[in-house]
């Protein structure tokens, strides 16, 4: 198992950016597939970022591709998520998840293992 704590989150304007981290428990984080989510009230959870094991693959949602960034370091057992040019649109708790039965976790909520707490991101105008 692994154990996942999000933090970053904030308040920014318009235009502005936050780093999220992602910290894992455990000595196998390099084992499993990260991926970021985000989730409003009256929502379905969203795909934002996925990162494979070692980092060397990544995808994202079309409505951040550009302007977000999902990195790790196994090292320090650590996912990043770099939001820039930030929108209201963006304003959600945001969620890190590994999923450990693949390389690459993929665009769907339902095949990642083990999630976060959540940290609030909200983008005013």
């Amino acid at each position: 198992q692994v154990q996942l704590v999000e933090s970053g989150g904030g308040l920014v304007q318009a235009g502005g950016s936050l780093r999220l981290s992602c910290a894992a428990s455990g000595r196998t984080f390099s084992s499993y597939a990260m991926g970021w989510f985000r989730q409003t009230p009256g929502k379905e959870r969203e795909f934002v970022a996925a990162i494979s094991r070692s980092g060397s693959s990544t995808g994202y949602a079309d409505s951040v591709k550009g302007r977000f960034t999902i990195s790790r370091d196994n090292a320090k057992n650590t996912v990043y998520l770099q939001m820039n040019s930030l929108k209201p649109e963006d304003t959600a708790v945001y969620y890190c998840a590994a999923r450990g039965d693949a390389y690459y976790g993929g665009v769907d909520f339902k095949n990642y293992d083990y999630w976060g707490q959540g940290t609030q991101a909200t983008v005013s105008s």
